[in-house]
């Protein structure tokens, strides 16, 4: 019987600014590969809001990680097992973050800005970050009233840092050398009110796929990696009922009410795993599960009810077993084409199918803030395993 690591972000109940002390902080558990049980969890850092956690390519021991800490004015701090050391985070309520050799990319929310801080050779972070700004709104006026970065990614190629930027409705495009990010104009928009939140794209890096908070939608784009540009091709729901192969209705979210979400819905995170886009909802509480057709769209969907209240974060963690292959033509390698000096090779874990489909082996583990547990489903979306943690908001396979 085999385990793996997994650190866990979390995000005090009261909000910003709780007191330390409170059980807030990075966690740790082992998840047994066999089945999927959850077990020693345990506190291995006491932080305010560490809401999101990150490692540089190729560390694959807990040596050093990373976690913005989401508060005004926000910071991100260096783990250690020795200690942890903070510094600003560049912006107000840091959100996400990606490690590579060289430098942490870090989105702040609040101030809606990027924010590139220098790595050593060791990791520690070495200088002030270089901050980079934006403007714009859209529609929802208590959301879009300025730019909100929420996600960071490095576009197929590893050349340009993209920033997905619910504020907007559009995806920031920088030109990137492996330290440095320049700004390069808008890579994607999206229809006034989408709010898209994280991306994930296929392995042949052809295709973005897109969470959409505010519209509680799925969003593919065509993309071009020469020039960093994605083309809206597709939308389709986050929370679906009655999705099968034979209702072609329900698969495009028409006809009699196939489609159901509530006005507090919020979409949350989105991860590609084999030959499906995995997305949860918040609200409704589920996790949705889109198949990819060999043209790159979104087929059939099925969603989850997960148990329990307001999925943040989750991860497809592979087991031994798993292997990059998968069934999908879409997703044929991870490996992506040679970026610059300094530009991260992917610094997931191998591709993998969900327990038991497409020939892989993984289990999807959810963090439910509200809650206050992480689960672990299965291919058919069962609850396997549980345990209680205090608001947890970012699943890191270590």
């Amino acid at each position: 019987m085999t385990s793996r690591e997994l650190w866990i972000g979390t995000y005090p109940v009261a909000g910003a600014g709780t007191p330390v002390g409170l059980g807030e902080g990075v966690w740790a558990v082992r998840l047994d590969d066999e089945t999927g049980a959850l077990t020693a969890a345990r506190q291995v850092a006491e932080l305010a809001s560490p809401s999101f956690l990150a490692r540089r390519p190729g560390d694959h021991e807990a040596g050093r990680l990373y976690a913005v800490l989401e508060d005004a004015p926000g910071q991100v701090a260096s783990l250690t097992p020795t200690g942890a050391a903070a510094v600003p985070a560049g912006g107000d309520y840091p959100c996400h973050v990606v490690a590579t050799d060289r430098a942490l990319l870090v989105a702040n929310y609040g101030t809606g800005t990027l924010a590139v801080h220098a790595l050593d050779a060791d990791g520690a972070i070495c200088t002030p970050p270089v901050v980079h700004g934006h403007v714009g709104s859209g529609p929802v006026l208590d959301r879009q009233e300025g730019p909100h970065a929420h996600f960071v990614a490095l576009a197929p190629g590893g050349r340009h840092v993209l920033v997905v930027d619910l504020g907007t409705d559009e995806i920031r495009r920088y030109d990137w050398d492996g330290t440095t990010a320049t700004p390069a104009g808008i890579a994607a928009s999206f229809p006034p009110g989408t709010g898209p939140r994280h991306l994930d794209f296929s392995a042949d890096g052809r295709f973005a796929y897109v969470a959409g908070e505010l519209d509680v939608a799925v969003h593919v784009l065509a993309w071009d990696e020469a020039s960093a540009t994605g083309t809206l091709v597709q939308s389709v729901p986050a929370v679906v009922e009655h999705a099968r192969p034979d209702d072609e209705r329900a698969v495009l979210g028409q006809g009699d009410d196939p489609v159901r979400h509530g006005a507090g819905d919020l979409t949350s995170h989105l991860e590609l795993a084999g030959d499906e886009v995995l997305v949860t909802v918040r609200g409704a509480d589920v996790l949705t599960r889109w198949d990819i057709g060999p043209d790159g769209l979104l087929t059939v969907g099925r969603s989850h009810a997960l148990g329990g209240h307001w999925p943040r974060h989750f991860a497809v963690v592979p087991t031994p077993t798993t292997t990059s292959a998968t069934t999908s033509p879409v997703r044929q390698s991870d490996a992506a084409a040679p970026g610059p000096a300094g530009a991260p090779a992917s610094d997931r874990h191998p591709r993998a199918s969900v327990q038991g489909s497409s020939g892989g082996g993984g289990w999807v583990v959810v963090a439910l803030e509200r809650e206050g547990a992480l689960v672990v489903l299965d291919s058919d979306g069962t609850v396997v395993s549980r345990v209680s943690l205090p608001s947890p908001t970012c699943v890191l396979p270590v």
